[in-house]
Parts: C-alpha cells; structure tokens; sequence
C-alpha cells in the first residue's frame, strides 16, 4: 500500500535507522534525473542530512534550485518497501565530519585499517552539510 503525508512517522525514521543507501536526485539536472546512492541519516527533527563536497555538482545544483528528492528502498530478501522524502533542502557549513563520522561507523567496518583510512581522509577534506526538510513523504509496503 502507497501513502503520501508531509512528515516522517516513527516507522519511517526506524527504517531509516538502518544502514541502507538512499539515492539522491536535486533539482535542476538532466531529463530524467540521474541518482546518486548516498548514505544518510535521519534525525530526531525529522530532516534527512547527508554529507558531501562543497564544490560539487550537487550543490552547486542545489544553490541555484533547493529542491532534492531521496528515495531508500529495503533489501532484496525483505518485504517490499520504499521511502521517498522530497523538499527543500539547506546546505549547511558546520556538521559534515560530525556526520561523516557517525554514519561511517554504520555503514564501515572501522577495525578494517582501509576503511579507517578512508574515514580519516573524508575528515581531512572540506566537506559540507545538506539537510532535506521534507515537504512530501511517499511510503510504499507490500
């Protein structure tokens, strides 16, 4: 069953909890747009944020349109289920190695020395903070 609302319920932030990439679609870009598997975090607030390059495509998108779009579907195995969160979104100059850093340790195993070393080379770079406010939240579970 499909279902449109303008917020995040609390069963849509526990799926979001989990380590699952979402992709990425912002505004102004080609016809169809062309996602981006991203990883991300759902907050207490009810945004979605995710971290990335100051200088990137996609900000430089989003400076001119703020509009964006994630969509985070459940693995191959589980019942089927998407989410899709749309609406405008802020780019942010503080928190990105904050979250870099939290979401690193849910998506990597950082025992792993490559891993950590990736990690440490995401904190050494410039990075920024995009934050999705939803506007429309579509949800589909069969």
């Amino acid at each position: 069953m499909s279902t449109n609302t303008n917020a995040l319920t609390t069963q849509d932030l526990e799926f979001l909890r989990r380590p699952l990439h979402g992709f990425l679609s912002v505004a102004g870009g080609p016809l169809p747009p062309q996602p981006r598997p991203v990883w991300f975090e759902a907050t207490a607030e009810g945004t979605i944020q995710l971290f990335t390059e100051p200088d990137s495509l996609k900000v430089r998108r989003l400076r001119n349109d703020a509009r964006a779009s994630i969509v985070v579907a459940a693995p191959v195995g589980e019942r089927e289920r998407w989410l899709s969160v749309a609406g405008r979104t802020t780019v942010e100059p503080d928190g990105a190695h904050d979250l870099a850093a939290r979401l690193a340790t849910r998506y990597w195993d950082l025992d792993d020395p490559a891993r950590a070393a990736d990690l440490a080379g995401i904190l050494a770079a410039d990075y920024v903070r995009l934050v999705i406010h939803p506007q429309t939240v579509s949800r589909f579970l069969f």
